[in-house]
């Protein structure tokens, strides 16, 4: 004997089908969010690629250590009992020197060989920092005196913008690579 099977009712049956219609909806929705959360993700591991070089990461990093070398003199100076301004200026120098020999070898792999191009390669390495220090000199008073930014977001905000400009003048003009 065939078991006879019998209509849902009705009323079951209106209940039932927008249920499918929601799940699926939702699904769909779930579906394009998943898909844009994942091309976003795609995105941003392109942009930390394209960005997050080596070169990028030693240029950090070496940034790092050149403030630690600053600080460190300077702490070391004034230990001595050497007058703190000159402490400062010897710091810097020094910090300014480490940054160029770390910049050039171990960020940039510059490839001047001869003392005329490395004098050439450090003279416009000095050349950008001094221009950054200039950028600097007139950034902070333009932020906090002119705009009215708290100081120490101000010189955060300059300090950023300095970094960067170092890495791009280091980059694309003191050990900028030879056409071959």
């Amino acid at each position: 004997m065939v078991a006879h099977r019998s209509p849902k009712p009705p009323v079951r049956v209106r209940i039932l089908l927008p249920l499918p219609f929601l799940l699926h909806s939702e699904l769909l929705i779930l579906i394009v969010v998943d898909k844009t959360m994942e091309e976003a993700m795609e995105k941003l591991k392109a942009l930390c690629k394209k960005f997050l070089t080596k070169e990028v990461i030693f240029y950090v990093i070496f940034g790092v250590l050149t403030t630690v070398v600053n600080l460190a003199i300077f702490y070391l100076l004034t230990l001595i009992k050497l007058n703190e301004n000159i402490a400062n200026l010897i710091a810097i120098l020094t910090a300014v020197l480490f940054a160029y020999f770390t910049n050039r070898k171990l960020v940039f792999n510059s490839t001047a060989s001869t003392f005329k191009e490395k004098l050439y390669e450090f003279y416009k390495f000095m050349l950008g920092r001094a221009f950054t220090m200039v950028v600097e000199a007139l950034g902070f008073p333009l932020l906090y005196n002119i705009m009215g930014i708290q100081e120490m977001i101000s010189k955060l905000i300059i300090s950023f913008v300095v970094i960067i400009l170092n890495f791009f003048i280091s980059k694309f003009f003191a050990f900028k690579k030879k056409d071959n």
